[in-house]
């Protein structure tokens, strides 16, 4: 069936949402929430937390151009936290396959210089619950320098007949090693899996569900940390990442346009990703080849081609996060350069969405992105207020705070952990230490590699 033809409403996706349950912790975080969106809006508005850039605006008249688009902003992204949080709470998860249902699945695992992680890899997708004559596990070595090769050949003689090695004579990158597993797959779905990444046993039933709907074309597993416990920066990084592949993930789910399905793991219809894998494979942009990105620009592909995404939060895997700065530094600069890349690309896409998703998906990019603009113009007219009121910079710290206390609230409704600090201290991290990475994307655009060591 073309899904093209039977478009995605609103009230159909309404119809097949069951009321919220949950015991009374959850609907107390649920109430603190909402009540924390409407504290947020009377700090922002009713209390002297904007006051610098109003004394700004005071005494140099030019800066009004700025300060009146910035309130404006502020409005409409109070507006887009409501609406989100809504549809978060309205998001279930998928049914999961039945065993005894379960369509034919490909794992793709590609790696490079990923030493003895791809071997662990490899062993929690054959441990995990699904039938093993229809369940194919490729593993691809794009050409890796260090002893990685020998892992994954260890792996297929440790589980004969279960792994497919493959191994590449030189380095493509990422995209490369997946489309060659691709190639190989014989499965109705396709999962990849990255080779740093252990998934749990009930995540492959969990991630077919979706496709019984035959509109789906790519489903969106859920990220957390696997060595969240190893420092300061995976402790944070964790709390981020539920925030962005829960919080975010799910409210996109319910209008079943998820901009990207991660490397991590991430299911594509096999017939869909045929059909987008020439294109997929020869991307360039300004240029130069793309060879990072490739989970957001095969996501960006399959909603081009009429297909729905969605996110299926019981499909979970654990990834190995970056444990020191220079490397997480990496991994932001390889996301915001392949983010800014595919958001272009998205901006003529969305527009073959159906009416309700592409309402929802142009507010959204549109508020999303215009953070970038606003954000830094408004920490400069704040930097030079600092120089004459140091009081500025106690406001400033303070509006971080309140932002990540009202965020925490929705990582505590997913994990009831103290962890939720780790949320409030990246909120500053990513303040001081972060700001830079994006424009230095912006700049390089054309840089390529897999940006993982």
């Amino acid at each position: 069936m073309n899904p093209q033809v039977r478009s995605t409403t609103f009230e159909a996706v309404v119809e097949t949402i069951r009321p919220p349950q949950g015991d009374g912790w959850d609907y107390l975080v649920i109430a603190a929430i909402f009540a924390s969106i409407l504290a947020l809006a009377y700090a922002a508005f009713a209390t002297p937390l904007l006051q610098p850039l109003v004394d700004i605006a005071r005494r140099q008249h030019w800066t009004l151009l700025w300060v009146r688009p910035t309130v404006i902003w502020i409005t409409m992204g109070m507006v887009l936290l409501f609406l989100r949080t809504v549809l978060w709470l309205l998001y279930r998860p998928f049914a999961p396959v039945r065993t005894e249902e379960a369509p034919s699945l490909t794992v793709v695992i590609p790696a490079y210089n990923e030493s003895a992680m791809v071997e662990h890899a490899i062993a929690s997708v054959v441990a995990a619950h699904y039938a093993h004559d229809r369940l194919q596990i490729i593993a691809v070595d794009d050409g890796s320098t260090d002893d990685t090769w020998h892992y994954i050949r260890s792996a297929a003689l440790r589980f004969p007949g279960r792994v497919t090695p493959v191994r590449l004579p030189a380095n493509l990158g990422k995209r490369g090693a997946l489309a060659e597993g691709f190639r190989r797959a014989s499965g109705e779905i396709i999962v990849t899996v990255d080779s740093d990444s252990v998934v749990e046993r009930g995540a492959l039933l969990a991630i077919a569900g979706p496709f019984r709907d035959p509109r789906v074309g790519a489903v969106a597993g859920k990220v957390a940390v696997h060595n969240r416990r190893a420092g300061l920066i995976p402790r944070m990084l964790h709390v981020r990442f539920i925030l962005s592949f829960d919080y975010l993930r799910s409210a996109q789910s319910v209008f079943r346009t998820v901009y990207c399905c991660p490397g991590a793991l991430a299911a594509y219809r096999a017939s869909v990703a045929r059909r987008a894998l020439p294109a997929w494979e020869r991307q360039r942009f300004l240029g130069a080849p793309c060879t990072f990105g490739e989970d957001r620009a095969l996501t960006n592909d399959i909603l081009a081609l009429g297909y729905d995404t969605v996110y299926q939060r019981s499909a979970v895997v654990h990834t190995i996060v970056p444990e020191t700065y220079g490397k997480l530094c990496r991994m932001f600069l390889r996301w915001d350069r392949s983010y800014i890349r595919e958001e272009f690309r998205f901006a003529r896409i969305v527009w073959k969405r159906p009416p309700f998703p592409r309402l929802f998906a142009l507010y959204e990019s549109s508020i999303t992105n215009l953070r970038y603009p606003v954000a830094y113009a408004s920490i400069a007219l704040w930097a030079v207020n600092a120089l004459t009121d140091p009081v500025a910079l106690v406001r400033m710290l303070l509006a971080i705070m309140v932002v990540s206390l009202v965020y925490v609230l929705y990582y505590l409704r997913s994990e009831r952990s103290w962890d939720f600090v780790f949320g409030i201290l990246y909120a500053y991290f990513s303040f001081f230490a972060l700001t830079w990475i994006f424009p230095y994307a912006a700049l390089t655009l054309r840089a390529r590699g897999w940006l993982t060591r």
